[in-house]
């Protein structure tokens, strides 16, 4: 399983950072897992780069452009060259801050052309007794893949984080069934991409209100191939029991 820990901009000082990843590099080393560290930009530069398969860093964002004249960005390029392997894309703060599918699907281009994989984050934002919701997971998986090679889109992780979900307590959050039925719906709609054998091969990871007290039994009835976690990832407690329950 992929366990993506996604430090947002909780983390603004160096020494926690590297305190932060010190403990993650430890679970990784007891977990058959693959840990994924998600700092901000700056923070990439102070880690070595992951000398082990199963413990990863990723960034949170990456420019739609290749470099150049392009104050403020940071090209997939560079990102390559820090030793980052993954890329979350279409996060859900990203695209309430405006940033559009097209925008995205420039980026998973440019990412992919660094050798990066692109963590594709895809969600409703509520749910409707007529189930338009679908609608968007089917619009926005669409309009990044259908800019992908075949060969891409086999690669692409999918993150489903369902923004209804995000910042709720486990009793609350989706459930295990709910979450099965979501993952079966979203690899229908990968199937219209790709071959079906492919389309099941496809990691889907799920983001949304994971603590301790629910993961396991997301992880075990619900279909999914990791998690996405948050706020939670820069808690080392929290995280190491997030870590410890898969395990």
């Amino acid at each position: 399983m992929l366990i993506i820990a996604n430090w947002k901009a909780y983390v603004d000082q160096a020494r926690r950072a590297k305190e932060l990843a010190a403990n993650a590099k430890r679970l990784a080393s007891r977990s058959r897992h693959t840990l994924i560290l998600a700092p901000s930009s700056p923070h990439l530069g102070l880690f070595p780069k992951a000398g082990k398969r199963n413990f990863q860093f990723a960034a949170q964002d990456v420019s739609e452009k290749s470099g150049g004249a392009s104050t403020g960005e940071v090209p997939a390029s560079l990102l390559r060259e820090l030793g980052v392997g993954y890329v979350i894309l279409g996060h859900s703060e990203r695209r309430a801050l405006g940033e559009t599918d097209a925008e995205i699907a420039a980026k998973t281009k440019q990412a992919f052309a660094a050798g990066l994989t692109p963590i594709l984050c895809i969600g409703e934002r509520e749910r409707d007794e007529d189930a338009r919701y679908v609608q968007v997971l089917r619009n926005e998986l669409a309009a990044v893949l259908d800019v992908l090679s075949p060969k891409e889109r086999a690669k692409v992780v999918i993150s489903y984080e369902p923004i209804w979900a995000i910042g709720k307590s486990a009793r609350d959050a989706i459930t295990p069934a709910d979450l099965k039925e979501m993952v079966l719906y979203i690899r229908k709609i990968l199937a219209q991409h790709v071959s079906k054998v492919t389309a099941n091969k496809i990691r889907i990871v799920y983001g949304g209100s994971v603590e301790p007290d629910n993961i396991r039994e997301l992880a075990k009835e619900g279909g999914v191939d990791g998690f996405l976690i948050g706020h939670a990832s820069v808690d080392p407690k929290t995280f190491s029991a997030l870590v410890k329950e898969l395990s």
